[in-house]
């Protein structure tokens, strides 16, 4: 009998590296069909990913971001940002594993030190590795001891995204005595990271986002992020890593929408029947003007919230390519009050449409076998991330009395 992962396989024609843009957004749509075929049966039956990571390994997505110079594919954040959507919208859950991992390889950039970005960045993109992170910063930090020339990590974290299927995994805890917060990049594959197996979520099934027990897990003073002689060097850049994951989650939201709008539609154009009492009747569903109306809705606020997002990708991306230096307080408060606008809107209009395509399709929809859940289980799962209220009330602040968001946690 096939396995569940059987038909992720990549195509001969992989073994040419896109180029363009335009070239890498076509392997992600490659891999977007591939996901979509199964997507609902590998979310039931909720194996850890293996198969679709090395999927991702094998279009060259996972590295995207990586320089050139040591082969990889030396795009920018605009690329990234529609490579995650594109994969979110043949499966959800490996779209969030992609952006968090971009987002991990990406930290280097945003807290490292001009010394450590090439050596983490060469790491990566050579050897075609896969991050993972235990950075829930709701739970309690891991506890750092200094010892001499090694840095000895131990506790546990929940939400840890990525888990098994990374090669490298991000720890960030507080050296024991101090208020000082220290990120490092470990090995996955060690005795000291222990992972629970406890992910069974309503959504977001397959991102192996469980809980992971960190026991005397060391790392070298020599990658701590941004550490000089154990004494860091902060920038405004750095403070960046929470609006870049939140426009991560921007574009997967999306994405998952989008998905879930073209299977309702195909659907409905091939199954749903139209209504026979109505006084008015149809032949066919897709005369219904309750159901053209209701697609060209839900279809009009995807494609407005599509063009706040690619405005405020690039508006990031612009950031993020520039000397890491020369960003001010001010820039960053700016495009993180449009970040928080972007994700609270397509948030809001992904949960509708997800909830909608049922009055859409019809009864029959409701199968299981249809699986038109998943994208509300998805969306319903992550966009509980952090209280979308908070977002309005940044967004509100800023319009009310100019007031930018403060770096923090969540903003």
């Amino acid at each position: 009998m096939p396995t569940i992962t059987e038909g992720l396989v990549a195509p001969a024609t992989w073994s040419d590296s896109p180029k363009t843009s335009a070239d890498w957004l076509a392997r992600a749509d490659e891999v977007r069909a591939i996901l979509a075929k199964d997507a609902v049966a590998r979310d039931r039956a909720n194996k850890t990913p293996y198969a679709e990571v090395q999927l991702l390994k094998d279009a060259g997505l996972v590295t995207l971001l990586g320089p050139a110079e040591f082969g990889g594919g030396g795009q920018d954040w605009t690329t990234a940002f529609k490579v995650i959507r594109t994969v979110a919208r043949g499966d959800g859950s490996i779209g969030q594993l992609l952006g968090y991992h971009y987002l991990w390889a990406w930290a280097a950039r945003l807290v490292g030190t001009d010394g450590q970005i090439p050596v983490v960045e060469e790491l990566y993109t050579t050897n075609n590795l896969f991050f993972g992170g235990a950075v829930n910063p709701r739970n309690d930090d891991l506890v750092i001891v200094d010892e001499g020339e090694e840095l000895l990590y131990n506790g546990s974290k929940t939400f840890s995204t990525g888990g098994k299927v990374s090669d490298l995994t991000i720890l960030e805890g507080v050296l024991d005595g101090t208020d000082t917060h220290i990120f490092a990049i470990v090995p996955t594959d060690q005795p000291g990271l222990k992972f629970r197996d406890d992910w069974d979520n309503l959504g977001q099934r397959l991102t192996e986002s469980g809980s992971v027990v960190i026991d005397n897990v060391r790392a070298p003073w020599a990658v701590a992020a941004g550490f000089e002689n154990k004494v860091f060097q902060p920038l405004t850049y750095g403070t960046l890593n929470v609006p870049l994951i939140q426009q991560i989650f921007s574009n997967f939201y999306l994405g998952i929408a989008e998905g879930a709008l073209d299977r309702a539609a195909e659907y409905t154009r091939t199954v749903t029947r139209a209504w026979p009492y109505g006084g008015d009747n149809k032949d066919a569903a897709t005369e219904e003007f309750y159901i053209t109306a209701g697609y060209g809705d839900l279809q009009a606020k995807l494609w407005a919230d599509e063009a706040l997002i690619n405005a405020v990708d690039q508006e990031l991306a612009d950031i993020l390519h520039a000397d890491r230096r020369s960003l001010t307080p001010e820039a960053r408060g700016e495009v993180a009050v449009r970040i928080a606008a972007a994700k609270l809107r397509v948030a809001e209009d992904g949960l509708e449409v997800a909830t909608k395509i049922y009055e859409l399709t019809g009864a029959r929809a409701t199968a299981n076998s249809v699986g038109l859940d998943l994208a509300w289980r998805n969306l319903r799962t992550h966009t509980l991330h952090d209280p979308l209220p908070y977002k309005k009330k940044e967004v509100g602040e800023y319009v009310l009395l100019g007031q930018l968001p403060e770096p923090s946690w969540y903003t």
